[in-house]
């Protein structure tokens, strides 16, 4: 009897131990929205991210460890505009996780809270991997992140009441460190703007908007589809008439097309981060934006 009574006060003990309010479980659907959340959010979630930075998001396996994940999320952010097409809707649907269905309060779609670029006039596949709703990848103009931001505080104050005020002094810091870094940028990438440059994907769109460069080629003969030897032909002989100053890829690209439009061009490829992971210096969304400009400045002075 006295052991069972040692083993109750052990565990009131451990109970009474415990954070009076669980921590929020965030599922992201890529790094750079994952680095968002737990600056926003600090020890008040457990975030966790479907993908990595060598990873294509368009080619994500719906796995079973993904399906465990997103069972107990009260929050899913991703980027939305049919970029997860091909994996997330399986994960909503075997989830049986009413928290983050579309529509409700732990559902969020980052694009839709920004101006979207590309959104086609025409929709149709022979034009290759298009997103009839506008270019998914809206992480790389760096306003966005800021725009996105405000909307994540708001979901997270409305899931988490009891952590608002924690939640919204993260959010002010953040962005006051945010509006500085875009300050500093802005002026970084004055010699940047109306620089040509050769993409792997459309995943570099928004920051060459952003940025005032001028995309002049693309490595992928269409939107999703991979480089061809008569594509990369043609693209030497167009470097020619009209060349670029730079040629740039992704982590999750391989680099054998871009080497090869280099080699036969004298043209300089340079690996770009695309997201938090993607470098050993894009540890956060500082150091995303700060080693992309760099990288692009390195190469093109």
């Amino acid at each position: 009897m006295k052991a069972i009574l040692r083993f109750l006060v052990a565990l009131s003990s451990v109970v009474v131990a415990l954070p009076a309010t669980a921590a929020l479980n965030v599922f992201a659907c890529e790094q750079e929205w994952a680095a968002l959340a737990q600056e926003l959010a600090g020890d008040k979630a457990s975030v966790y991210s479907a993908t990595n930075a060598l990873q294509d998001v368009h080619k994500v396996e719906a796995r079973p460890s993904l399906i465990a994940r997103i069972r107990s999320a009260d929050l899913l952010i991703c980027s939305g505009s049919e970029l997860e097409i091909g994996w997330l809707p399986l994960l909503l649907t075997q989830s049986g996780n009413a928290r983050i269905q579309p529509g409700s309060a732990g559902y969020l779609e980052a694009s839709q809270f920004v101006p979207k670029l590309e959104i086609p006039k025409v929709v149709d596949r022979a034009l290759g991997d298009v997103h009839p709703s506008g270019n998914p990848h809206v992480h790389l103009d760096p306003r966005n992140i800021a725009k996105v931001a405000d909307v994540l505080t708001e979901r997270l104050v409305q899931l988490d009441p009891a952590n608002a005020e924690a939640y919204k002094a993260r959010a002010s810091v953040f962005l006051e460190r945010w509006r500085a870094a875009l300050s500093r940028w802005e002026k970084e990438t004055v010699r940047l703007k109306g620089v040509p440059v050769v993409v792997y994907h459309k995943d570099m769109s928004y920051f060459i908007n952003w940025a005032g460069m001028r995309e002049a080629g693309s490595l992928e003969p269409k939107p999703g589809l991979p480089p061809t030897p008569a594509h990369l032909a043609e693209l030497v002989e167009r470097m020619k008439r009209d060349p670029a100053k730079v040629i740039v890829y992704s982590p999750y690209n391989s680099p054998r097309a871009a080497e090869f439009l280099s080699e036969r061009t004298k043209i300089p490829s340079v690996m770009l981060p695309f997201t938090v992971g993607g470098t050993d210096k894009a540890k956060d969304l500082f150091g995303l934006f700060d080693d992309t400009i760099g990288r692009l400045l390195a190469t093109v002075k």
